[in-house]
């Protein structure tokens, strides 16, 4: 059995903050002399309906603490979703569906256990207390919190400063969340550092009943693929742990050089000092940054497939991309006759009816980006009407083809 120190340590490894750590050790020290596990929390919100790598952070450190021997409570916040974490936002999110977040909820779930031990999980949905709460307990919760309290928060500070609208549900976010952890007895909860503020908040409610407080576990902001902002899939800048390997392996080939050691410390099991050799390698030129980019998209494939799914996606993009080849495999895109004018069609209708763009913005931009070809010429001129016919190769950036074929 690991020494509460070599467990601390262990536990502290990718974190930016532990508050309090003296809380943490103490914890753990009284959990091994009582023979039982602690409790450590997560709150989802499903607002999204999967699992990228930024979300999976968070989640690989609770598996890490399952590992240790410790019980996970994973909290859908089914409820909290409706409000909307005002965390980090410059103005009012707006409210889902109950429909959107059950959908979202059914999908986040089947994704869970790809990453934490189901036998070490209770997974549970905050509708199930807050959703029973009468506008009295609403009441009788909120004056245990003083507005001067709610109002330290930085985003909030941001917002008056701007004369933005702040909601007044949104105020009530931070409470709702803590009591999620009064509701589970949570002895650690675990969030972003973006989650501060909630967190500490649970520590706060857990105080006024009387509870023994939560620790606050925090983890990085995983960088998105474009190196600037937080992975997120609103902002299509990231690689979500069902995609295939060699969409994964391809996705992952773009991350940022000057990014890579963070991505090799939160989102791969290597060891610590092989890390930081990369790390070294990579400032002193003994790495090559391309070597290091395959080295760390293998080991992301072979986390949520397998060694040899890794092998295969690497040598595929090297093929292709090394090579200047196209994929061996591609999906075919039929193009039915009656979006066909003298059989062509708008160069912006194929990237979106292909799904290569969300949107004809997006299309647009693609195409006065020069990642457009067909055939392997490229594509300049955003009003161009592209003749199709049978076998012919649509390409969107590095990593998007299609065969076309008229329906």
């Amino acid at each position: 059995m690991q020494s509460i120190e070599e467990q601390f340590q262990a536990i502290k490894r990718g974190t930016v903050e532990i508050v309090p750590e003296d809380e943490l050790k103490q914890k753990l020290a009284k959990a091994q002399k009582e023979d039982r596990p602690l409790r450590i929390k997560l709150g989802i919100d499903p607002t999204a309906p999967d699992i990228h790598l930024g979300f999976a952070v968070p989640l690989r450190k609770m598996r890490q603490l399952q590992d240790m021997g410790h019980q996970v409570v994973l909290i859908v916040g089914d409820f909290t979703a409706r409000i909307g974490d005002p965390s980090g936002k410059s103005e009012t999110r707006p409210m889902l569906s109950t429909e959107q977040i059950r959908t979202n909820a059914e999908t986040l779930t089947s994704q869970f256990w790809l990453i934490l031990d189901r036998s070490k999980t209770t997974l549970t949905f905050n509708g199930d207390w807050l959703g029973k709460m009468t506008f009295g307990d609403l009441v009788r919760e909120t004056s245990k919190v003083t507005v001067a309290r709610i109002l330290e928060r930085d985003d909030f500070q941001k917002r008056l400063a701007e004369e933005r609208p702040i909601g007044l549900h949104e105020l009530l976010y931070p409470i709702a969340q803590a009591l999620d952890s009064v509701e589970v007895e949570a002895d650690i909860e675990i969030g972003g550092t973006d989650q501060k503020f909630n967190i500490l908040m649970g520590r706060d409610l857990q105080g006024a009943r009387g509870q023994e407080l939560q620790v606050g576990l925090f983890m990085p902001l995983l960088p998105g693929l474009d190196g600037v902002q937080k992975m997120s899939k609103s902002l299509g800048n990231y690689i979500g742990i069902t995609e295939s390997p060699k969409d994964m392996f391809g996705k992952a080939m773009s991350i940022p050089d000057d990014i890579m050691p963070l991505y090799f410390e939160l989102a791969t099991e290597l060891p610590e000092e092989e890390v930081r050799a990369i790390e070294q390698g990579l400032k002193d030129g003994s790495l090559h940054p391309m070597e290091a980019k395959k080295r760390l998209a293998s080991e992301i494939v072979t986390i949520y497939h397998s060694v040899e799914a890794a092998q295969a996606a690497r040598e595929e993009f090297e093929r292709v991309f090394s090579q200047r080849e196209i994929p061996t495999e591609m999906p075919e895109l039929v193009v039915p006759a009656d979006q066909l004018q003298d059989g062509s069609i708008w160069i912006i209708k194929l990237l979106t009816t292909a799904g290569m763009a969300k949107s004809n913005g997006e299309a647009r931009r693609l195409v006065e980006q020069g990642a457009v070809t067909i055939d392997g010429e490229r594509v300049a001129d955003v009003n161009a009407e592209l003749e199709i016919k049978d076998g012919r190769i649509l390409r969107a950036g590095k990593l998007r083809f299609a065969r076309l074929r008229m329906g």
